[in-house]
């Protein structure tokens, strides 16, 4: 029997990851991680979600904490996240917050506090490939499979973690949250970034922390066809909000430059890239280079690619042309199988 942290959201896949390492007779004490501290209507960190958590925990029998990781949020993940806009770049926050809080600042609490792991209800595996070196897998349920927010865990951190749900489907999970009786076994999967309200969406929270300037958006020679009232808010592959008139051809983004104001539209073909570049990378164990499988969202699909390394930057060279993925997007490596994650890092 183990000491187990069970990560809660109040969510239906954290609820069934504490219920079953709860039957199988280990130690579990359930935590919420109190992230953001203003107004949240979406996401993971609102009152009502601490709640449910909580409940659950009171239903299973388990002690419940709630761990206060605010300022850690404010300088990981949501400074970030307003500085990559004001520079023209899309983050992903909720993958910074895996990487700096969930399980990072979490698992070190936990080891503090003398857990022997931590728990968390992604649909993710952790898998062995024979000779001791732990892996990333898919979860069963591919389409829900969350291995590509997992990509910056290590080999230090994979054996500290536990996964209970990965090798179930989302209707397993919820048939078995209602037949354990289990509050949230229809409470809908949280979809948003936790601090952006659905009320206000970006615009209303990135209006508040930086000045928006205007900028002219160009077709691929140059010519000016209108402007947009927020550079800040634009990203490679968007088509609407640009504020062009209808009727015309689909144009997509092509490119923002935030320095000159500057947005440039293009059709379908101009998105397409042979190739993109990629820093800050992290492995799951040593770096890997060759032929493999790239994925840059996280329920898209996989292409293969030729991937070389030099020093922190790593060329990613498609087999086949892809379309342009925005600056600052997470660019995950998976092995020639689409099974297993070798790492990943950021879009430059």
């Amino acid at each position: 029997m183990s000491r187990v942290l069970v990560a809660m959201s109040g969510g239906v896949d954290s609820s069934v990851a504490a219920a079953l390492l709860h039957r199988e007779g280990h130690e579990v004490v359930g935590v919420t991680m109190k992230l953001w501290g203003g107004a949240s209507d979406t996401g993971c960190c609102s009152v009502s979600d601490v709640d449910d958590a909580r409940r659950v925990a009171d239903a299973l029998g388990m002690d419940h904490h709630v761990f206060n990781f605010g300022d850690d949020f404010e300088r990981w993940v949501v400074g970030p996240y307003v500085a990559d806009h004001q520079a023209g770049r899309t983050p992903n926050p909720c993958i910074e917050c895996n990487r700096h809080l969930k399980f990072d600042r979490l698992v070190r609490r936990a080891e503090a506090l003398g857990f022997d792991a931590v728990a968390t209800g992604h649909h993710a595996r952790i898998v062995d490939d024979g000779s001791g070196t732990r892996f990333v897998g898919r979860g069963a349920d591919r389409a829900k499979d969350q291995s590509y927010v997992l990509h910056m865990l290590d080999q230090d951190q994979l054996a500290r973690l536990l996964f209970p749900i990965g090798a179930m489907t989302k209707p397993d999970v919820r048939a078995l949250a209602a037949e354990a009786g289990i509050r949230t076994a229809a409470k809908p999967d949280s979809q948003d970034v936790c601090f952006i309200t659905s009320t206000g969406g970006r615009t209303a929270f990135l209006g508040d922390r930086i000045p928006f300037r205007r900028g002219s958006v160009v077709d691929m020679s140059g010519t000016q066809l209108g402007e947009v009232e927020a550079v800040e808010m634009v990203t490679v592959g968007q088509r609407k909000g640009l504020g062009l008139p209808g009727g015309g051809p689909k144009r997509y983004v092509v490119d923002v430059d935030v320095t000159n104001q500057l947005v440039t539209v293009g059709d379908d073909a101009d998105l397409l890239r042979g190739s993109l570049d990629v820093v800050a990378p992290t492995w799951v164990a040593e770096p890997v280079s060759g032929q493999m499988r790239v994925q840059c969202s996280a329920h898209g699909a996989t292409q293969l690619a030729d991937v070389s390394i030099d020093g922190e930057q790593i060329r990613v060279a498609w087999h086949e042309p892809q379309r342009r993925i925005a600056p600052g997007q997470s660019v995950v490596f998976y092995d020639e199988t689409d099974r297993r994650v070798l790492g990943g890092g950021i879009c430059a």
